[in-house]
């Protein structure tokens, strides 16, 4: 009895993966670790900063700071550019979408370390961005330089800089299941229990590490008298819901446009690269030190930094009833309203300018006003009789992060996890699918993907393409290539087609460098007037013009080349010499690998 059901356990664990891949799970366990210490390390200057300027209201030096700080953090982000080279395609999710999608999920180390220090310097001087993106970034170079040391393969190297970077989200949010989510539906898009099972690990341990050290909960806590009717959403909300997913939608689709436009504005200024974080941190303190002297106050601008904050204030019922009725709401609208105009412009001026940050921390602020100025327009009109607008503020920040992002599952259970509050699920899940139809109908690309889609890059959005993403050429067999030299006779191509049965013949040069090939279309060809082959010579039926493919690239890159050329077959080349072909490979043979793959998972 005991050794049968011993079979059946390790037959189940073999099936599930576990006998093959269980040093992931311990990995996982010291990323997730690895990443609470570094979390606490790079969130904790950001809040000391952060209690310096609330500490430094009233004083008149806060007006010189508030100018001149974004500039002065804008310089070191340059400086820092410039003495750390690393190749930087865009915010920190997308670098990470690219070394998944490009660069076999390898990273070098000194990515992260520009990120880490370039975002400090950023959000610690002003920069309106956040703190999610590069962390993120930092959890996925971590995990992909130990799966670089391990010597792993390339699917579970982007197991590991998925674990880096959901331990990096659960650390800095306290939102373990959101962290998962994001790298699963955003980074990965890959949701198999083998890749599944180490991330949980690793942003569980994350969590429970960071809760550990900093005792923190939620970083928006909405209180116990947030949820006080039992109305808060039911069929006679589903109007005003609606009228939020549809205006959330579209401002993310205007907020991606404005980023897009900004970083265009940037590129076209005849200014020296490393400057220009400068120059927009420049605008931006002028943009911070108009608004003081409107307002009458000196404190830091609302739009400054990460905005977490603000945030919780638009999350305080109280917030909305300060002041009286119509004329108090009237103002407070219009503040409400400038603010989510100065996020945006001031977001816009900071990443792209070539400030380093995220965009989450934005995404919510945004949705957050929008939320509250919706509510207050509600309220007005006596339309909001069971609610606050501060429930609709919650609502609008996982509505524009969902338009913005295309992921409203993270979304949803981001915001569910920085409340911890599950009576909003309802209107979350409504509102944020709602914005995404709207933001994916006006712009088919996120604000992650729309660099990559610049690049010629389509991510895709089929899960099972990820099994061609993580496969290599090395992985499939290749065929031997069949060599043939262009100042041969035509003649040869039959022979050598017969004698090895393959109708794709590599063609060299005289210095026996790849010239182009035959292909079996071309032979075809040949035969219809097989009276002229003795006439002819081989570079007179080879194409020049055909893609090559090296051993390193991901076979999602070979079927995409092979759907633009209509041949069975491309030569491959090491990559460390691009002038001897080391064989082919054909359609059948990578389906081959794709289906044997797609069995085993």
């Amino acid at each position: 009895m005991r050794p049968s059901l011993t079979r059946i356990l390790r037959k189940t664990s073999i099936r599930l993966g576990f006998e093959r891949d269980w040093y992931l799970y311990i990995v996982a366990a010291v990323i997730g670790f690895v990443m609470a210490v570094v979390a606490t390390a790079f969130i904790a200057p950001l809040r000391a900063v952060e209690e310096w300027g609330v500490s430094m209201g009233g004083n008149p030096l806060l007006l010189w700071l508030v100018l001149l700080c974004p500039a002065i953090g804008g310089l070191i982000v340059g400086f820092l550019r410039q003495i750390i080279q690393a190749r930087d395609v865009g915010p920190g999710v997308t670098t990470l979408m690219y070394a998944v999608l490009r660069q076999r999920s390898r990273i070098q180390g000194r990515v992260g370390l520009q990120k880490w220090l370039c975002s400090t310097a950023t959000i610690a001087s002003g920069g309106s961005a956040g703190a999610e993106g590069p962390i993120v970034n930092i959890g996925g170079v971590i995990g992909s330089n130990i799966g670089r040391m391990l010597g792993t393969r390339s699917q579970n190297t982007a197991t590991l800089l998925g674990c880096g970077s959901a331990a990096g989200i659960a650390a800095v949010f306290n939102a373990p299941i959101a962290g998962i989510f994001f790298v699963m539906e955003i980074l990965l898009r890959d949701f198999s229990l083998k890749t599944f099972t180490p991330i949980v690990i690793a942003a569980v341990v994350a969590s429970a590490s960071t809760q550990g050290i900093l005792h923190d909960s939620a970083i928006f806590d909405v209180g116990d008298g947030f949820m006080t009717n039992d109305e808060f959403f039911s069929i006679g909300q589903i109007p005003i819901y609606l009228v939020l997913g549809l205006a959330s939608g579209i401002m993310a689709v205007l907020f991606i446009r404005s980023l897009k436009f900004s970083s265009a504005c940037f590129q076209r200024m005849p200014v020296p690269h490393s400057l220009k974080p400068a120059v927009g941190g420049l605008i931006l303190g002028l943009l911070g030190l108009l608004t003081l002297m409107l307002t009458g106050t000196i404190e830091v601008p609302l739009f400054y930094g990460n905005g977490y904050p603000v945030i919780t204030e638009f999350l305080d019922p109280a917030t909305y009833l300060e002041g009286g009725q119509s004329a108090s709401l009237g103002g407070l609208a219009l503040l409400v309203g400038l603010l989510l105009v100065l996020k945006v412009v001031g977001t816009s001026l900071t990443i792209g300018s070539g400030g380093a940050g995220g965009m989450f921390a934005p995404s919510l602020l945004i949705g957050a006003a929008l939320g509250g100025l919706l509510g207050l327009a509600l309220e007005g009109l006596g339309w909001l009789p069971h609610g606050s607008p501060a429930h609709l503020a919650l609502v609008g920040m996982a509505a524009v992060l969902a338009g913005t992002t295309h992921a409203p599952l993270t979304a949803i259970l981001i915001v569910y996890e920085l409340t911890q509050s599950y009576q909003v699920i309802l209107p979350l899940m409504f509102a944020a699918v709602i914005s995404t139809i709207v933001a994916r109908s006006m712009n088919r690309n996120s604000i992650y993907t729309s660099r990559l889609h610049d690049m010629g890059i389509r991510v895709g959005v089929m899960s099972d393409l990820t099994i061609l993403r993580r496969l290599t050429v090395s992985d499939v067999a290749l065929r031997d290539p069949v060599i043939v030299a262009e100042n041969d006779p035509a003649q040869d191509l039959l022979e050598l087609s017969e004698s090895h049965r393959t109708s794709n013949i590599i063609v060299v040069d005289e210095r026996g460098n790849y010239a182009g090939m035959v292909t079996s279309d071309d032979l075809k060809s040949a035969l219809i007037y097989r009276e002229a082959i003795p006439l002819l010579q081989v570079h007179e039926l080879e194409r020049s013009n055909l893609p090559t493919i090296t051993t390193d690239d991901t076979l999602d890159i070979v079927l995409e080349k092979f759907s633009h050329n209509d041949v069975d077959a491309l030569p491959v080349f090491d990559s460390s010499d691009v002038d001897h072909a080391v064989g082919l490979i054909t359609r059948s043979r990578l389906m081959q690998a794709y289906q044997t793959e797609l069995d085993r998972d």
